[in-house]
């Protein structure tokens, strides 16, 4: 019997540095070592946040709010108009006007006999008193005397021509002394509901990691974007798949489209509007802003926004978010009309921050007032992001499709809830999750399998879930502007 021995040989000496046949390693023997490996690497524990905050939620905590429901669909009513007025008028001749009603109106005719109206025109505008109503369905005809002794055309000394495309509004209505009766009941104008109804779509994400390698453990020191810190290993996974299905959660809300029709989708899968669908449906489009021009010619179409503001809710705070390319536009058009202080906020109003500047600019917001509305404007991150609204390597640049930012109002909107019975006060953009006293559907996660503290099955992993089951209120669309070029 023998013992061989393969130790290397090396032979501890009792002072350092002294270099000796016995206690030194021979990188130049031949035997292929490199004379690097006596240096022992340097391992940064720390991970390098290459790319900082990878998250783009927030945007709904910002502008809205998250409300639990019972049901599977919400439905709600927004006012209409108060006042009336048509568009599709024609002049008829000296004395008629035809009225062409959209196929929702068809046998709605809200003109009256005695009101008072003005009729106008690219040939200027006259007031006109109602004698008759008459038509059917989407048609009508509606007889006219003027106060003046010309008729509506030209040929009665007017200031039309037969086929004159026109507009006209109801302003009030004169009757004679001792009037027998007024309106008929009959012609009394019964407000109806627009009604607005969403689904809940259900989201749903996993990770797992199988038995063996929960015992390997590797410490990395991170920073997550939800706060934490500190020396992870096979959980860092699951951190991050739990950050990207909270985006997943936002992103659906922003994105989502209602099914129309459908292509193999199966019966059961009807998606869910969206706020970029319900402001394309609903609300405010404006393509190309500053297009030609940028700076103070961005202030034109600007202009045109606050025009239509007008129109609708005129609501007096709005909260702008925006790309870099339109943020940029924006930025020059105000340093060229107003100049800018160190804050680039200069005639800036903060009311929504209780009027400090320093909170609206901690949260990213600056302000500006232009007209009778006070506006604040920040980056979001979401139209940024390479690997979301920002990605790149388009051959060419889309047409009206390609989202720039958008316009919220702040504030809350008055609808009639069809299930409390009565109006109630909402964010113009809030969130409805699925909730009861026994199960809430918010964001959910649990753990499955033999693996991590869960004994459910015979699979050696730990499977983490999530789930949640949500849509998007989008109230007074009308409101909203959406961006894009």
């Amino acid at each position: 019997m023998s013992l061989t021995s393969n130790s290397p040989g090396l032979v501890p000496h009792p002072k350092k540095g002294v270099a000796l046949n016995d206690n030194y390693l021979n990188f130049a023997d031949g035997s292929g070592n490199d004379f690097a490996q006596q240096y022992l690497p340097e391992l940064y524990e720390a991970e390098v946040e290459r790319y900082g905050n990878r998250t783009i939620s927030g945007f709904l905590r910002m502008v809205g709010a998250e409300m639990p429901m019972s049901s599977d669909q919400v439905i709600w009513s927004e006012q209409n108009r108060l006042h009336i007025a048509y568009e599709s008028v024609v002049v008829t001749d000296t004395d008629t006007l035809t009225v062409t009603l959209a196929a929702a109106d068809s046998g709605n005719m809200a003109i009256k006999v005695d009101q008072l109206m003005v009729v106008m025109g690219a040939a200027g505008e006259m007031v006109v008193r109602v004698t008759a109503v008459a038509g059917a369905g989407t048609t009508w005809t509606v007889d006219v005397d003027t106060y003046t002794a010309a008729g509506l055309v030209t040929g009665d000394g007017g200031l039309f021509t037969a086929a004159d495309a026109v507009v006209m509004f109801v302003f009030g209505s004169e009757y004679e002394k001792g009037s027998a009766t007024g309106p008929a009941g009959s012609d009394s104008i019964i407000p109806n509901f627009t009604q607005y109804n969403n689904k809940p779509i259900i989201l749903r994400d996993t990770f797992e990691v199988n038995g063996s390698d929960t015992a390997q453990i590797g410490w990395v020191e991170v920073a997550t974007e939800d706060g934490t810190s500190g020396y992870l290993w096979y959980m860092k996974a699951e951190s991050e798949t739990r950050l990207r299905f909270e985006d997943y959660m936002e992103m659906s809300m922003v994105e989502a489209v209602k099914k129309d029709g459908g292509t193999g989708l199966p019966a059961n899968i009807e998606g869910s509007e969206g706020l970029f669908a319900a402001i394309k449906d609903r609300g405010q489009v404006m393509d190309g802003f500053a297009s030609t021009g940028g700076g103070t010619g961005a202030l034109a179409d600007f202009d045109e926004i606050l025009k239509q503001l007008d129109k609708e809710g005129a609501i007096e705070e709005n909260m702008l978010f925006l790309n870099r390319n339109l943020a940029l536009d924006i930025d020059d058009m105000l340093a060229e009309v107003n100049g800018s202080d160190q804050n680039g906020a200069t005639g800036a109003s903060f009311g929504l921050f209780d009027n400090e500047a320093e909170m609206a600019l901690n949260l990213g917001f600056s302000g500006f007032r232009r007209g009778s509305y006070d506006f604040y404007k920040t980056d979001w991150k979401y139209l940024n992001d390479p690997a979301t609204r920002g990605i790149a390597g388009l051959a060419s640049t889309p047409t009206g499709n390609t989202v720039e930012g958008v316009m919220v109002p702040a504030g809350t909107s008055t609808v009639y809830d069809q299930i409390l019975g009565q109006n109630i006060r909402r964010p113009f953009l809030h969130v409805r999750y699925r909730a009861s006293e026994t199960e809430d559907r918010r964001m959910k996660s649990w753990i499955t399998g033999s693996v991590g503290g869960a004994y459910t099955s015979a699979l050696d992993a730990m499977t983490v879930h999530f789930l949640s089951e949500r849509c998007l209120c989008t109230q007074g669309a009308n409101n909203f502007v959406l961006f894009t070029v």
